[in-house]
C-alpha cells in the first residue's frame, strides 16, 4: 500500500498531477447581468402590477398610520388631552377605507364606467355646498362640517373625473372618433367647471392635482404637443390670478424664494420642515424622538408629515417612502401599458398621474424645490376625506391588474386565498371549499367516459383508482378555472 504522491503538482513522473477541469458552454455571466435578468424575469411575471398595488399601499398605509401617532400626538395631547385622538380618527378612516378598497378591487370594469357621471355629479353639488355652507380655514374655504366630522369634497371629485373623463375618451375612441377636437367638447368644459368651483373655494393646490389628471388624460388619448402648451399657458394665468387676488398666497411665494430671510414671518414653515428633515442624518433620531413636532412645525400631521419621517426615520426613511411611489407609480403605468381597453388605460394612467404627482409636490414643497400649496402626502398624511378616494383608486387598480394577460389564470391556479379559506371553514363560502368530485365535471363528459372508467375500474378489470383520481383532479382544476373566467 503505497501513500499519497508528493511533489509539485507537476513534473517528476509519480507525482500526483491536477488537471484543471474543461470549460464546456459559454462563460458564465456576471453577478450584475444575472441580477439584472432575474428581475426582468421577476418584473415580467402576470402579477407583478397586482403584488406591487397591494405591497406599496399596505407598507404606506402602515408607515402613515405610524408617522401620524407620532407627528400628532404633542399637538392632540396639548389641545384636546388626548394624544391618541387624531390617530384613532385615522384607525377608523383606514377601518372603512379597506373593506372599500376590497370591494372596489373585486368589482366588473362595467361598473367603474357607470360609477363617474353620478359621482361626478355628486362632486359638483357638494362643491357648490362648500361655497355656499363651507368652513373656512386658514384662507381656503375647504370643508363641510357634519357634526365631529369634517368633508372636504374636493377629494372625491379626484376620482370622479378620473371615471367620468375615462369613460368618455374611451366611448369615442371606440366609436371611432379619435380626433382630440371632438374629444375636447365635453370633457373641457366639464374640468373647467370642477376646477372654477375649487378655485372658488380657494383651494389652489387641489386644482393643480384636477389639472394633473386632465392632463394625463389628453396625453394617453394622443393630444398635440401645442395643446398642452394653450393648457400649462392658461393654468399659469389663472394661477397668477390667484396669487395676485388672495395676499396669503403672495406671502407664501415670498416664503418659497425666500424661506431663511423670512423664517420668523410666511417663510416659518418651510424654514421648520427643512431643519426638520436636516437634524435627521442617515438614520433619524428614532420613532417618535423628533423635536420639530413641539410646535415648531404647523400641520405637522398632514401636509408636512414627510418632514416629521426626515427627522425621526432620517434619509433612509425618506428613500424608502419614494421608493415605495416609484414602484407604485411604476404599477400603475404597467397596467396601462400592458391592456388594450382604452378606458383601462386611460383611468389607470390618471390615477396613476394623481397619486404620483400629489406626492411629488408634497415632497416637493418640504423640501423647498415647490411653493406650499397645503396637498396632503397620499395615504400617509392625516385626512379621512384624501384617503378614502385614493384607496378606492387604488382598489380599481388592482382591480384591472387582474385582468392583465395571464393573471387571471395565475391567480386561479393559486388557490384560495387565506381569507377565502378562513370564509370556507365557517361555511360562508362555497367557492373557496370546494371539493374535487366527479359530479362537478359537465354531464355530457361524464356520458362520454367508457363505463367501466366512471366504475373507477379499467378496461382489463384491474381497479387502476389512482388513474381515475388523477383524471378527477385535472378535471376539477379545468373546471376552477373556466368559473373564475366567467
Amino acid at each position: 500500500m503505497t501513500g499519497p504522491a508528493t511533489g509539485p503538482a507537476t513534473g517528476s513522473p509519480g507525482a500526483a498531477t491536477v488537471r484543471e477541469p474543461e470549460r464546456q458552454g459559454p462563460e458564465p455571466v456576471g453577478w450584475a447581468a444575472a441580477q439584472l435578468a432575474a428581475l426582468r424575469e421577476l418584473l415580467g411575471r402576470p402579477l407583478t402590477s397586482y403584488h406591487l398595488v397591494l405591497g406599496c399601499s399596505a407598507l404606506l398605509l402602515a408607515l402613515g398610520l405610524m408617522m401620524v401617532l407620532s407627528a400628532s400626538s404633542i399637538e392632540a395631547l396639548q389641545r384636546i388631552g388626548d394624544p391618541f385622538y387624531w390617530f384613532l380618527k385615522q384607525v377608523t378612516s383606514v377601518a372603512i377605507g379597506l373593506p372599500l378598497m376590497w370591494a372596489c378591487s373585486r368589482l366588473p370594469q362595467r361598473f367603474f364606467r357607470l360609477a363617474g357621471y353620478p359621482l361626478m355629479g355628486l362632486s359638483i353639488l357638494g362643491l357648490l355646498m362648500v361655497i355656499f355652507l363651507g368652513q373656512e380655514l386658514l384662507g381656503a374655504q375647504r370643508w363641510i362640517v357634519i357634526g365631529p366630522f369634517s368633508v372636504q369634497p374636493s377629494e372625491p371629485a379626484k376620482l370622479a373625473l378620473v371615471l367620468w373623463g375615462a369613460d368618455l375618451l374611451a366611448t369615442r375612441a371606440r366609436a371611432g372618433r379619435i380626433e382630440w377636437r371632438q374629444l375636447l367638447i365635453p370633457l373641457m368644459p366639464g374640468v373647467a367647471l370642477l376646477a372654477v368651483l375649487v378655485m372658488l373655494g380657494r383651494d389652489l393646490g387641489t386644482t393643480l392635482v384636477l389639472m394633473m389628471i386632465f392632463l394625463a388624460l389628453l396625453w394617453v388619448v394622443g393630444a398635440p404637443v401645442r395643446l398642452f402648451g394653450g393648457i400649462l399657458a392658461l393654468l399659469a394665468l389663472a394661477t397668477a390670478t390667484m396669487i395676485l387676488v388672495e395676499p396669503y398666497r403672495l406671502d407664501r411665494l415670498t416664503g418659497f424664494l425666500h424661506p431663511w430671510e423670512t423664517a420668523q414671518n410666511e417663510g416659518f414653515q418651510s424654514a421648520q420642515g427643512l431643519m426638520a428633515i436636516g437634524s435627521g442624518g442617515w438614520f433619524g433620531l428614532g420613532l417618535g424622538a423628533g423635536r420639530q413636532k413641539w410646535n415648531y412645525v404647523p400641520h405637522a400631521e398632514s401636509d408636512f408629515i414627510f418632514s416629521i419621517l426626515g427627522e425621526e426615520l432620517g434619509l433612509m426613511g425618506t428613500l424608502v417612502v419614494v421608493a415605495l411611489f416609484g414602484l407604485l407609480g411604476y404599477a400603475g403605468l404597467r397596467i396601462a401599458i400592458r391592456t388594450k381597453d382604452p378606458f383601462v388605460r386611460l383611468s389607470a394612467a390618471a390615477v396613476t398621474a394623481w397619486i404620483a404627482g400629489q406626492a411629488v409636490v408634497n415632497i416637493g414643497a418640504v423640501i423647498g424645490v415647490f411653493p406650499v400649496t397645503g396637498i396632503p402626502l397620499p395615504l400617509v398624511s392625516y385626512g379621512g376625506s384624501a384617503l378614502l378616494p385614493t384607496l378606492a383608486a387604488l382598489g380599481m387598480l388592482v382591480s384591472f391588474a387582474k385582468q392583465e394577460p395571464g393573471a387571471a389564470e395565475a391567480l386561479a391556479a393559486r388557490g384560495p386565498g387565506p381569507a377565502a379559506r378562513a370564509l370556507s371553514w365557517l361555511g360562508l363560502n362555497g367557492r373557496a371549499g370546494r371539493r374535487p368530485a366527479v359530479s362537478r365535471a359537465p354531464a355530457r363528459q361524464r356520458a362520454a367516459r367508457p363505463p367501466t372508467a366512471r366504475r373507477g375500474t379499467t378496461g382489463n378489470g384491474r381497479g387502476d383508482i389512482r388513474e381515475k383520481i388523477r383524471e378527477d383532479a385535472r378535471e376539477s382544476v379545468r373546471e376552477n378555472v373556466r368559473e373564475d373566467r366567467e
